[in-house]
């Protein structure tokens, strides 16, 4: 995506479907409040070179010049080579090392590519003619400040990629996840170069694609402001285009997810709840979504960028066509950090617990979680919260855990200041994958105790390890 800071909350939600009519939509690449792959990261990843090569490197590319490479290569030639790799929790980025040879020495290193924000590159290598076949490579993942959260894999061949790609790869997980999210977000591997992508979405009916509409995109992922109520089986693909929206590459495999009516259990809340995390995943991935970590099934409803009076908005539009007996409520941090007193979020709750009651579901609330202003500030270049911040949060803490379902993960995530602990975070804002995980577990656990008859009888997709 072009990537760009989000400096301000605009409390952004969306109450149209969407689903009847095609349309062209100019989408954002950030999601008002929640922090992607920002300027931030990129403006730091200008202090290094995104791609380093050796001497070993330019001789090879001097002699495939020259005609003089004399080493065995494939029948087809190798211009570009996409890896893919299971993300790392707590990477930011990662760091894929080309060698020579199956040789893991620093002296068999060709080149070194740092600035990767998703689990998968596409390599150019072309220059480097025939010897390309003969090439490794590993990769490492990297935090925010550029130190390694793991050791390199072990080296692999190079040809056992993806040879010559001719489209983006679609990687959404939903089709992994218990259910999708109502408001999806489509996330992809980008071929070299490639800045500015085009995706396409439709629905499936008899059979057939009936198309829906065109999203306008960065470079690693857009999200999709309307909501997917309808049932039904809906797919996406994505291709490459330039600034001006000519085509650049071919079209991705379909990449699909599946909406379902009735979900006993839903949530419904922010950018916490809609996922994603470390400034760089996006909420189409498992791995920083906390409904991922509870024990039972349950329905992602959040948007990015709620406060707790756009969730009172969208509550018929978005909660009652999923007909949820038990909605876990969690909302307030776009709120607090942003000087709405902690007495007028109670009463968006009640509000929301009120509409609860009139349509016979069971709210579960969940505390709010804290922040950490110094990383939302000189990390994420996110606003500076207001001095009372967590006057507000206790506050709303506080009548949370008066209610009669009532779930505290938010004291588990502080520090001694009442802050979100600086190793639960990346942005100071949203939890990270330990963070998640603890708080996925613990509503999980909680709806399994306190509601038995509803949660029996509810099937759980295992989790991709």
């Amino acid at each position: 995506m072009q990537i760009k800071k989000i400096a301000k909350l605009l409390g952004f939600c969306c109450l149209t479907a969407g689903l009847a009519m095609p349309s062209v939509t100019q989408a954002a690449t950030g999601d008002n409040g929640h922090v992607t792959a920002t300027s931030v990261l990129a403006e730091k990843a200008g202090q290094q070179p995104a791609v380093t090569e050796t001497q070993t490197a330019q001789k090879l590319e001097a002699a495939a010049r020259a005609g003089t490479d004399a080493q065995k290569g494939p029948s087809v030639d190798i211009k570009s080579v996409r890896l893919v790799w299971e993300p790392v929790p707590g990477a930011v980025k990662y760091q894929v090392e080309i060698l020579g040879s199956a040789d893991d020495t620093f002296t068999n290193v060709i080149m070194t590519q740092n600035q990767i924000f998703t689990n998968g590159v596409d390599i150019s290598v072309g220059r480097y003619g025939k010897a390309a076949s003969n090439f490794y490579w590993k990769v490492r993942g990297l935090d925010y400040n550029g130190s390694p959260v793991n050791s390199y894999s072990a080296p692999q061949p190079l040809t056992a990629g993806t040879l010559n790609p001719t489209a983006p790869l679609a990687t959404s997980d939903y089709d992994d996840m218990d259910y999708a999210a109502e408001y999806p977000v489509y996330s992809w591997i980008p071929m070299p170069n490639a800045k500015h992508h085009e995706v396409q979405v439709y629905r499936e009916e008899n059979g057939k694609d009936m198309y829906l509409k065109t999203l306008q995109a960065g470079e690693y992922d857009v999200y999709d402001w309307d909501a997917y109520t309808t049932p039904g089986r809906y797919y996406w693909r994505v291709r490459s285009v330039d600034e001006n929206g000519t085509p650049l590459s071919g079209w991705s495999d379909k990449n699909g997810f599946t909406v379902t009516s009735p979900t006993p259990i839903a949530a419904l809340g922010d950018s916490i709840t809609h996922g994603g995390g470390v400034m760089s995943v996006p909420p189409s991935y498992q791995l920083y979504n906390w409904e991922t970590y509870a024990s039972v099934p349950i329905k992602n409803l959040g948007v990015s960028g709620n406060t707790t009076q756009d969730m009172i908005d969208r509550f018929e539009h978005d909660v009652l066509p999923f007909s949820p007996r038990i909605l876990v409520i969690m909302g307030g941090v776009n709120d607090y950090r942003a000087g709405t007193y902690g007495w007028t979020v109670v009463q968006h709750l009640k509000a929301l617990k009120e509409k609860c009651a009139a349509y016979g579901i069971i709210p579960v609330f969940v505390t709010p979680t804290p922040i950490n202003p110094s990383l939302m500030i000189h990390r994420a270049g996110i606003e500076h919260p207001t001095p009372d911040w967590l006057v507000h949060q206790q506050y709303v803490c506080d009548w949370v855990k008066k209610q009669p379902y009532s779930v505290d993960v938010a004291s588990a995530l502080a520090d001694e200041r009442g802050w979100l602990r600086s190793d639960y975070t990346t942005d100071g804002l949203h939890p990270d994958y330990l963070a998640k995980k603890s708080m996925g577990e613990k509503i999980g656990a909680y709806l399994e105790a306190t509601f038995p008859w509803v949660t029996q009888s509810l099937m759980k997709k295992p989790v991709r390890s």
